[in-house]
């Protein structure tokens, strides 16, 4: 059996290169690159380095161009609603139309991949569907939990609110290297957990949607502090130094061993 990692150092002889691709407030980018800052202090040269940032909107909801500046870095935006309006498409890609109008999209974030000698990209709180390749994901539940039928419980933009209305008593962050799914991609890690804690019975909040909707979002906050801005840095820095590999069925090793569940420290 052969492991491939998804960055090897020795064979670059370089730090791995980033693009950080964002849609909000950009928070677990601006974690990744103070945790870059960190590493700088006490490494001097850091296994990894955030080249650009890249973000899908260019109406101001994006703080992708403030960080940039506060940074020095490039800046690119594109603003994936007026893509989609101007061609009076729809935004999915669930059909073979969406999901060639995504490839035509990415085309511009693929050249800048190119240009810059992109090595990952890392999604931090990037909204897009995205048809490129060797992207790091972070998502707000535990991707180990699966259904009885083997699927993967809780993805998409709801997985707090259905991982607490499902009962869940813990909740934890995960990162993932993509596929062509929806947060389908091979587990890399897992955060360590938060406490639900609910101001009433789950069963009373039941019947109120949007009361349980609001404290799930209390929630999603809570575990982006405790979970993605500590896993998904991390990640990317053991991804850097060469400690996460893939084999030829996309199973996870780190460090030479077998997570099928996820890394936790």
């Amino acid at each position: 059996m052969s492991l491939i990692p998804i960055f090897d150092p020795e064979k670059a002889g370089r730090p791995m290169r980033v693009a950080a691709f964002m849609s909000g407030s950009g928070t677990n980018i601006m974690k990744l690159m103070e945790h870059e800052k960190r590493l700088k202090k006490g490494k001097n040269s850091p296994p990894f380095e955030v080249v650009f940032i890249f973000s899908d909107r260019s109406d101001g909801g994006s703080a992708g161009e403030q960080i940039a500046l506060k940074n020095g870095l490039p800046y690119f935006s594109y603003d994936i609603r007026a893509f989609h309006r101007l061609k009076s498409l729809k935004r999915t890609v669930r059909t073979s139309d969406g999901l060639a109008a995504r490839r035509e999209y990415d085309r511009v974030a693929k050249k800048l991949v190119k240009i810059f000698e992109i090595d990952l990209i890392a999604l931090g709180g990037y909204m897009s569907y995205t048809t490129l390749n060797r992207c790091v994901n972070v998502h707000p539940a535990n991707l180990s939990i699966r259904t009885p039928d083997g699927k993967r419980k809780y993805i998409g933009d709801n997985a707090v609110y259905d991982a607490v209305s499902a009962g869940e008593s813990r909740l934890r962050a995960s990162t993932l290297w993509i596929d062509e799914g929806v947060d389908s991609g091979p587990l890399l890690m897992v955060s360590n957990p938060i406490r639900v804690e609910l101001p009433e019975p789950l069963e009373d909040l039941a019947r109120n949607k949007k009361r349980l909707f609001e404290i799930s979002k209390q929630h999603q906050e809570r575990l982006k502090e405790a979970g993605d801005w500590k896993i998904f840095p991390r990640t990317i820095e053991m991804i850097a130094d060469g400690r996460f590999a893939l084999n030829e069925d996309n199973h996870v090793y780190v460090d030479g061993l077998y997570v099928p569940n996820g890394y936790r420290e």
